[in-house]
């Protein structure tokens, strides 16, 4: 595959944001092997916009001849007070539910998981040259730089923190050197720490990116991160704007259930969760059902998604692309009743294969309902 078609793969949905195109082609150009990694807190049950997003990623890379990995980051999740922040819980969670979750994922979005290197972070960080590598990088970033970074764990700046959370970010982006990874790939909400390995790349003396005497800076691949399905915390959103600020409070959450579908959620339960989705009729820039159409069910364009509906309401229809179902939308000619369920009974559809795993291995289910009980 020629250069031009694999970087035509890497670019295409749900990638939103590639940091560099240019570094990417440079990259290829002078044929470094090419090594991806996403790295996972380990929290709640993984759901589309961690699961599906991810996993549209993975097979595309894959095809573009990329190198797969999924990095588990136990310390990371302990550092952030997941699961209670228990490491041993962490790792048990990491290496059953987490890992076997991922697998599928990654499998009804195309990829082969058998292709995906998964490696816990415990395995790098207890090598004492990881350190040196964490410490090199710290030396060429700033603490107020490293406090705006909190933001990649969720947490809010000038929110009170214990000093540990400070190292994270340092850890983040020693994570990329440390694995010689030309990819770093990640939800948009990453950024701003793939952008601190980006300016450091060319400054570090301790397993910096190097290829044929040459320091090379890693590429960063954000992909968008779904909507969550509940109504957003200002309505109307009036620009663009406004709708940067409340992202992160609309974007799909463990914490939330309603604004999620889990990967192994029940036809019922996704049936329920869209039902009850916010889908304001004609509204299509800051709409949540469509948002799913477009990056799940529209990622390969023509595809054929068929809306059935009574001969009373127009009857069954047929869209070939995500434009012509948007503006039948904008225009009121698809009910918002009808593209939820039309959206529901593709996911229903398309989890299928997660769910009947789960149902044959019911064990990583069983430990992650257990956890949530005693927490």
């Amino acid at each position: 595959m020629d250069i031009e078609s694999r970087i035509e793969l890497i670019k295409k949905k749900p990638t939103e944001e590639l940091l560099t195109e240019e570094n990417l082609r440079h990259l290829l150009e002078v044929g470094i092997p090419m090594q991806h990694y996403i790295g996972f807190e380990i929290s709640g049950y993984i759901h589309l916009g961690t699961g599906l997003m991810a996993g549209a990623k993975i097979a595309d890379l894959q095809k573009a001849g990329v190198k797969t990995r999924v990095f588990l980051a136990d310390w990371h999740s302990w550092i952030n007070d997941k699961l209670g922040g228990d490491l041993d819980v962490i790792q048990k969670v990491a290496l059953t539910y987490f890992k076997e979750g991922m697998k599928q994922s990654i499998k009804v979005m195309g990829g082969d998981p058998d292709k995906v290197e998964f490696v816990l972070a415990s395995e790098i960080l207890e090598k004492g040259d990881y350190w040196q590598t964490v410490i090199d990088i710290s030396k060429n970033v700033t603490l107020s730089r490293v406090m705006r970074s909190i933001t990649i764990m969720g947490r809010q700046m000038g929110e009170a923190i214990d000093f540990a959370k400070l190292i994270y970010p340092m850890m983040q982006v020693a994570d990329i050197f440390y694995q010689g990874v030309t990819i770093a790939h990640a939800g948009m909400d990453q950024r701003k720490a793939h952008v601190i390995a980006i300016e450091v790349a060319q400054k570090l003396r301790y397993h910096p990116l190097e290829w044929n005497g040459e320091k090379l800076k890693p590429v960063a691949l954000h992909h968008h991160l779904l909507l969550g399905l509940q109504e957003p915390p200002v309505w109307p959103i009036e620009s663009e704007e406004q709708f940067k600020e409340l992202k992160t409070q609309m974007k799909m959450s463990k914490s939330k259930p309603y604004s999620a579908v889990f990967i192994h959620d029940s036809p019922e339960e996704i049936r329920q969760k869209l039902r009850k989705a916010f889908c304001p009729a004609r509204e299509v820039k800051y709409n949540p059902v469509l948002d799913w159409a477009e990056y799940i069910i529209f990622r390969e364009e023509p595809t054929e998604f068929t809306i059935h509906r009574p001969a009373k309401f127009g009857g069954d229809v047929t869209y070939t692309t995500f434009e012509e179902l948007k503006k039948d939308f904008a225009e009121g000619k698809l009910h918002p009743l009808d593209l939820k369920n039309a959206v529901a009974e593709y996911l229903i559809e398309l989890l299928k294969p997660v769910r009947d795993y789960f149902e044959k291995h019911p064990e990583p289910l069983e430990l992650m309902r257990e956890i949530k009980i005693t927490r």
